[in-house]
This record gives C-alpha cells, sequence and structure tokens, in this order.
C-alpha cells in the first residue's frame, strides 16, 4: 500500500510541476485563441479542481478529498487511482458502463457497483456504520447513512445555486425597460451617450463584484445536461432547486433570453461552456486572431456609487465596428449570452473614482439601434429615440468583449 501511494504521488508531482499542466479550458483557449490573453472575467469562473497534462492527456484532480488521477481519459477501458484521507481507490474499467470501483481505506471497504452508469448504487461498510448512495453520479443524487447516530438523509445538489437576482438583462434589447430596472441604479448607469466619451468626462456610476458559485462546465458535461425552456422541471431537479423559488425564476428568464429571436443584423447564442463561446467568437469574427477584454476595478474591496472621471489620454478605441459581447447570466453553471451586431464600437477606458480608485472599463457604443425596443431601459434613461444618436455602455466586470485584433 505504501508503495503505491509513493508512486502515485511521485505521478502527481511530476504532472503538476510541469509546464504543460494546464486547466483543460485553458488549453482549448491557448490551442485557437494563442494570441488572446484571457481576461479576468473568464479566469475566474475556471474550475481550478482539475489540471491537464498535454504531453500524456493524464488529468490530476486536487481537492480537499486527496489526490484523483485519470491516466487516458475518455477511453473505455483506462483506469483512475484516488489518494486521500479516506485510502486508496481503484476503478477498474472507467467510461466502461458496469465497471466497477473499489476502495480500501480507514472508513472500511467501499464498493461501486455498475459505475459509469446514471442510476448506480454505491454500498460502504466501514466503522461509521452502513452507507447507501442512490442515483451514484446524477446531480441532486441521494445518500443514506445509518451509523451510531441514526439515519441521515441527504439530497445534495452537485452545483452551486444561481444568485437571487431575477429580471430581464439590460442587454437584451427587445425588451422594454421593467419597473425594476428603471430604479435600478446598477443597471440604468451603464449607459450613457457617445459625446461623453472623452477625457475629462465625468460618470457617476457603481461597479458592483458579482460573487457567484457558477463555475464553467467542460463542453463535454455540459452538452450532457439539457438547455430548454421545456426542460425546466428537470433541469431544477437535477440542480436541487425548489419549485417556485427565485433560482428557479432566474433560470427560466435565462433560458427565455437564450430562446428568444435575434433582432435584424444580429447573431447570437448562449454558450454553456467556455470551449462553445470561443467558437463562436471566431466564427462571428472570422478569425482567430481577437482581443477580448473585460471591465477591471483595482481595488480588493466593494466600491461605492460615485463620480468617476476619464483621465487623459484613457480612451482607446478596439478594432472593427463588428465587436461579440458575451454577458454572464444568472444559472446554475456559467452562461454567457453571446452576440454579434453590426455597427457597433468597443472602447477600453480608464477612470478614476472619487475614492482614488481606479477602473480599466471595457465599452461599448450601438450606432445604430432603429432595432430595439422603444421602451428599452437606454432610451428612458437617456431620453433618446431608437436611430437617432448612438447609445453606449459600460460592460459590468463579469462580462467580455470581443474584437478583431489591429
Amino acid at each position: 500500500m505504501d508503495s503505491l501511494m509513493t508512486l502515485l504521488c511521485s505521478l502527481l508531482i511530476g504532472v503538476v510541476a510541469s509546464n504543460a499542466a494546464l486547466l483543460p479550458a485553458q488549453v482549448y483557449w491557448n490551442s485557437v485563441l494563442p494570441n488572446t490573453r484571457m481576461p479576468n472575467a473568464i479566469s475566474d469562473l475556471l474550475s481550478s479542481d482539475t489540471v491537464l497534462d498535454t504531453k500524456t492527456g493524464t488529468t490530476v484532480n486536487v481537492g480537499k478529498g486527496g489526490v484523483y488521477v485519470n491516466a487516458h481519459p475518455g477511453k473505455p477501458g483506462a483506469t483512475t487511482v484516488g489518494v486521500g484521507k479516506g485510502g486508496v481507490h481503484v476503478v477498474a474499467g472507467q467510461g466502461t458502463p458496469g465497471g466497477t470501483t473499489v476502495g480500501v481505506g480507514k472508513g472500511g471497504v467501499h464498493v461501486v457497483a455498475g459505475k459509469g452508469t446514471p442510476g448506480s448504487t454505491t454500498v460502504g461498510v466501514g466503522k461509521g456504520g452502513v452507507n447507501v448512495g442512490a442515483g451514484n453520479g446524477k446531480p441532486g443524487s441521494t445518500t443514506v447513512h445509518v451509523g451510531p447516530g441514526g439515519v441521515t438523509v441527504n439530497v445534495k445538489p452537485k452545483y452551486g445555486k444561481p444568485p437571487s437576482r431575477v429580471t430581464v438583462g439590460p442587454f437584451s434589447y427587445n425588451y422594454a425597460a421593467t419597473e425594476d430596472q428603471l430604479h435600478n441604479n446598477r443597471q440604468i448607469n451603464f449607459f450613457f451617450l457617445e459625446h461623453d466619451l472623452h477625457p475629462g468626462s465625468k460618470i457617476t456610476m457603481q461597479f458592483e463584484k458579482i460573487n457567484t458559485d457558477a463555475k464553467f462546465l467542460l463542453r463535454s458535461e455540459a452538452e450532457t445536461i439539457p438547455f430548454s425552456s421545456k426542460k425546466l422541471l428537470e433541469i431544477i431537479s437535477r440542480f436541487s432547486v425548489q419549485p417556485g423559488s427565485d433560482e428557479e425564476e432566474a433560470m427560466k428568464e435565462t433560458l427565455k433570453e437564450c430562446e428568444d429571436p435575434v433582432l435584424d443584423g444580429e447573431k447570437k447564442m448562449c454558450a454553456t461552456s467556455l470551449e462553445s463561446m470561443v467558437d463562436f467568437t471566431v466564427a462571428s469574427l472570422g478569425t482567430k486572431n481577437v482581443k477580448a477584454v473585460s471591465t477591471t476595478v483595482y481595488s480588493k474591496y466593494e466600491t461605492p456609487r460615485q463620480e468617476y472621471t476619464i483621465v487623459s489620454s484613457g480612451v482607446k478605441n478596439l478594432s472593427g465596428d463588428e465587436l461579440v459581447a458575451c454577458h454572464q447570466q444568472t444559472y446554475a453553471y456559467a452562461v454567457f449570452y453571446c452576440h454579434m451586431a453590426k455597427s457597433t464600437k468597443g472602447y477600453t477606458v480608464k477612470m478614476t473614482g472619487k475614492d482614488g480608485t481606479v477602473v480599466d472599463a471595457a465599452a461599448v457604443c450601438h450606432t445604430d439601434t432603429s432595432a430595439w425596443n422603444p421602451k428599452h431601459v437606454a432610451f428612458q434613461v437617456l431620453n433618446v429615440k431608437p436611430g437617432t444618436v448612438p447609445v453606449c455602455h459600460f460592460l459590468p466586470q463579469d462580462h467580455v468583449v470581443f474584437s478583431r485584433n489591429k
């Protein structure tokens, strides 16, 4: 046993220490967009649990449960080995429905029958009592523990719940403004007119930090999960979201926005993985030579709503009149509403707040708003009509804009 653990720890050290050790989504980004720096709005949403060695194809998961090594992932018959506080766990025939796992550790003996088959059952017998897992491998599966303390039943969602924020996004331009939006400083203050975009201009707003547990899923996992209003009941059950809750309403609204028809001259998609976001961007802009920017607030603390001043030489143009903007949605995992519209201009804007906070903001100006809903929040806030003047907005910290590189 000791020799096996020593061997596995050596393998882990070799993989993690390798210069080729990257998160799987980073590997895809670098392979498709080798000249593009990944902005914080994206890197902050990557799951840090899994590391991929690009030379061997081996994945290593380092977490609270210990070390998990998967050799030749994705190939039927591959073997995985986990070393942690619970002992040594060996999975023979990984990826093959019906394969068996055996764990031997201080907790006793754990057997999983039918590994890889949804709905399989696990049984653990050890000092802690008897543990039964029904629906193993499914988010929202149920575990039952029988021990000295009695019987415990636990239904555990696989992903964090979405935040309780239910509203139509201000960047969906075919919607009329809601009462909530008209009284929401966070959404109203993002909009401004293009003639205000110059050094010395003062804009009052707040760049809030968005705290969410939602992370990107790998495309291979995201594609196995339904993403449709018709499947809403199945989706909320999968993530243990209560029917009628704010969480369900938020997810319902996201699905509705994603399924709504596009405006004339616009392309859109809802990216359920980083890989699909990258593919949509490349296909829409027609090049892999792109620049990605997001808003960065240089402060460790939540900044207040305050007056910001655009600094001298603080306005920089992004290349071209076609941009792809991706807006994070409220969902159980990271989902972005991405769209490309013609007649748009992008900028990076450096500003300083009254309290000294420095912000590098991403901004987009729409020069043709004739197809927007006449009652959209931007027109009501700025007191202008569709198609008359360019309408601009800053991007929140969790949104991204892509442009062709100069």
